[in-house]
């Protein structure tokens, strides 16, 4: 019922800063909680973020807490993930995932729509 398209990737040095962005199209409600995931070489897709479309509740990895931000902007149906200080272990193909009626939970199987994903590599 959503469609979900990342953009905003890029080679970054370590300590850097980028912002991906994800635009939401299709059935968009108040009841969508929006998250990133990410996926490095030979490891599994982690939860990074996760945001609820009402109220605008967050969560985070600890890995990334107070260096990246989630957000969204209702009026463009976009999530942002604002990445700061950024590290070499943050090299990965970043996701964007959506459900509805959710909680902001981390688990990828609890999010059935998914981006294509955008390529985020920190050199260090």
């Amino acid at each position: 019922q959503v469609q979900l398209v990342e953009s905003g990737g890029a080679l970054v040095q370590a300590g850097g800063s980028l912002r991906l962005s994800c635009v939401a199209s299709g059935r968009t409600t108040s009841s969508l909680v929006m998250g990133w995931f990410r996926q490095a070489p030979g490891k599994e897709r982690e939860f990074v973020a996760a945001i609820t479309w009402a109220g605008g509740r967050t969560n985070y990895v600890d890995s990334v807490k107070g260096r990246f931000t989630i957000s969204r902007e209702i009026a463009k149906n976009t999530v942002y993930l604002q990445m700061n200080s950024l590290k070499g272990e943050d090299t990965a193909v970043y996701y964007c995932a959506a459900r509805y009626w959710g909680y902001l939970t981390t688990n990828r199987s609890d999010y059935p729509y998914w981006g294509q994903g955008t390529q985020v590599t920190v050199s260090s």
